[in-house]
C-alpha cells in the first residue's frame, strides 16, 4: 500500500472518530434526523464547491484513465450510508462516544467475512479475531446484570451497513470519478435524512443554528473530507487493509470522548475495548505487519 493511501485512511479515521463528540453535542437540542440532515447539508455544499473547482481536472482524468461518472453508483451507496449513519446517530442517544466508536468499528471483523461472499479466502486469524472481538463486545455492551442497551444493538446492526459501504466503495474505487462518488453519497444521505426528519420529528431551525459548530465540523470534516479521503485511500488498499486503518476511529473516538466530554469507562468496559482492538487487529494480522 502506498504511503498516500495510508495517510488518507488514517485521516478519515481521525475525523470520523472525533465526530462522535460532535454528534453527541449536536444533539443537545436536536433530534437525530434533524442533526443528520443539517450535517449532510453542510457536507453536500462543501463537496459541491470542490466538484465545481475541480471539474476540468476531473474531466481530463476521466478521458486519460477511462473513468466513468460516479454519481449513479454514489447515489446507490448513499442509501447504505444513510442507514448506517442513521442507526449510529439514533444509537448515540443511548450510548457514549467511546462505546459507539468501538462497536461501529466491528466492520473490521465483518469486512473479511463479507469479502468471503465475493470469492475471497477467510484465514484462521480472521476467525480468531472475530471471536476475540465478540467477547470484547460482550464485556463492553452487556452489563454485569446481563442487560443490553438499545443503543448498543443499533450500533451493532449499523456495523453491518458500514461493512457494506466499505465493500461497495472498494468495488468501484478504481472505476469511477471519486469526487462524484463522494458527493453523491453525501447528497443521497442528506435527502433521506431530510425526509426522515419531516416524517418523524419536529425540526427547529433555531436549534440547528445554535448547534452550528458541531454541525459544521461533522458536515465539512466528516461528511465531506473524511468520505473523500476514504474513497481515494481505498484506491491504494485492499478492503481488509483499509478497514484496519479506518478502525482507528475507535481509538480517536474514545480519546475524544475522554478529553472533551469527560467520559469514563469501567474496568470491565476498558477490558472489552482492549479485547475488541486485539481481535480487530488479529483479524488481519498478515496485513497489519505489512502496513506497520
Amino acid at each position: 500500500m502506498q504511503l498516500r493511501g495510508t495517510l488518507m485512511l488514517l485521516g478519515a479515521a481521525f475525523f470520523w472518530g472525533t465526530t462522535f463528540v460532535a454528534q453527541l453535542t449536536g444533539m443537545d437540542d436536536l433530534q437525530p434526523f434533524s442533526y443528520a440532515a443539517a450535517r449532510y447539508f453542510v457536507g453536500t455544499l462543501s463537496l459541491a464547491a470542490v466538484l465545481i473547482f475541480t471539474r476540468r481536472q476531473r474531466a481530463h482524468e476521466r478521458r486519460q484513465k477511462n473513468y466513468q461518472h460516479g454519481f449513479g453508483v454514489g447515489l446507490i451507496i448513499g442509501v447504505v450510508l444513510f442507514v448506517a449513519s442513521s442507526l449510529q446517530q439514533v444509537a448515540l442517544q443511548y450510548s457514549t462516544a467511546g462505546k459507539a466508536a468501538f462497536i461501529t468499528c466491528l466492520y473490521i471483523v465483518f469486512v473479511p467475512l463479507g469479502a468471503k461472499f465475493l470469492g475471497k479466502t477467510i484465514r484462521r486469524e480472521n476467525w480468531l479475531g472475530a471471536l476475540l472481538a465478540i467477547v470484547g463486545l460482550y464485556l463492553l455492551a452487556v452489563g454485569e446484570s446481563f442487560s443490553i442497551q438499545a443503543g448498543d444493538v443499533l450500533l451493532f446492526v449499523g456495523a453491518f451497513f458500514w461493512t457494506a459501504q466499505i465493500l461497495l466503495v472498494d468495488k468501484f474505487a478504481n472505476r469511477v470519478d471519486l469526487m462524484e462518488l463522494s458527493a453523491a453519497q453525501v447528497f443521497m444521505t442528506m435527502i433521506l435524512s431530510f425526509a426522515a426528519m419531516f416524517a418523524f420529528e419536529s425540526p427547529k431551525v433555531t436549534a440547528m443554528v445554535d448547534a452550528w459548530l458541531p454541525i459544521i465540523y461533522a458536515g465539512v470534516m466528516s461528511s465531506g473530507v473524511a468520505f473523500t479521503l476514504q474513497n481515494f485511500g481505498q484506491k491504494y488498499a485492499e478492503p481488509s487493509a483499509a478497514a484496519i486503518l479506518m478502525s482507528f476511529e475507535a481509538i480517536f473516538g474514545a480519546l475524544a470522548g475522554w478529553l472533551v466530554l469527560n467520559e469514563v469507562m469501567s474496568s470491565r468496559e476498558i477490558f472489552g475495548c482492549v479485547l475488541m482492538l486485539i481481535g480487530m487487529l488479529a483479524t488481519q494480522w498478515a496485513l497489519v505487519k505489512k502496513v506497520f
